[in-house]
């Protein structure tokens, strides 16, 4: 069996796969800042993911400027985390740079298909994982900030991101002040189907999850409540969510054609 090992920052050896199964957000940070020379390097090694036919549909706007930051904070409902981390980001989808490059060949480049909005997203998700795993086997703590899409028009315009260009998530980075409990994720075998989508397993594995869940809740070290994952998911998807992301979408170029 081959085991691929990652030198972590203080100098232990830590395997991958344990390294991804140890993962939980981190909502507090030291304020420790992160030099330049490492986010360069995490940006490099986060480039390396696959890419869409080789696109790469991302950009990142790292947010050094401290009101700039606080505001980011305010919009996004996060204030603490971004106060706090020791670096500030904003990932996004970019056809900007492409656009740019059609302009050479003397193309104008469909940006705006739903299958190209699709390309973007995943491109820009696969990228930041691997941000995201370079950072945490550094002993570093990420969180995923999706609040940055509550607020994108103004966002947009705080780091003036031009047409073709939206912000997807925002993340945080940084030594964490504390570390949570890793939250129990759904039984593989709600995840894993074999040859055919099964549904009626769900009739069991979710009352099972929601003991699971609300074990974890009741017994983790801060922030106890009463809680399951079936009543989280009604409550959050009973109505939509950011409606207006159609329109902004469109008037940053993305029609959905």
């Amino acid at each position: 069996m081959l085991l691929v090992y990652i030198q972590g920052k203080k100098g232990e050896i830590m395997m991958v796969k344990q390294l991804l199964r140890n993962h939980s957000s981190v909502r507090i940070y030291d304020g420790t800042p992160i030099s330049k020379e490492i986010v360069e390097d995490l940006i490099a090694t986060a480039q390396m993911a696959a890419t869409s036919h080789f696109v790469q549909a991302y950009s990142v706007v790292w947010v050094t400027d401290e009101k700039k930051k606080e505001k980011l904070g305010l919009l996004s409902g996060n204030p603490r985390q971004f106060e706090t981390s020791g670096g500030a980001f904003v990932f996004c989808v970019d056809f900007k740079r492409l656009q740019m490059a059609g302009k050479l060949e003397n193309v104008d480049i469909i940006a705006d298909s739903a299958e190209n909005v699709l390309v973007g997203v995943a491109d820009v998700s696969l990228f930041a994982q691997n941000f995201v795993i370079a950072a945490e086997s550094m002993g570093y703590g990420i969180c995923y900030i999706g609040g940055v899409r509550n607020k994108p028009e103004e966002i947009s315009e705080l780091l003036n991101l031009p047409e073709f260009v939206f912000p997807l998530f925002g993340l945080t980075i940084g030594v964490p002040a504390r570390r949570n409990e890793v939250k129990p994720r759904l039984p593989v075998a709600a995840v894993l189907h074999e040859n055919e989508y099964n549904a009626q397993k769900y009739e069991e594995l979710l009352p099972a999850y929601n003991e699971t869940l609300e074990a974890y809740y009741n017994s983790r070290s801060s922030n106890r409540k009463i809680d399951n994952w079936t009543k989280q998911m009604a409550d959050f998807l009973i109505e939509q969510r950011r409606p207006f992301m159609n329109d902004f979408l469109a008037r940053k170029g993305f029609n959905w054609k």
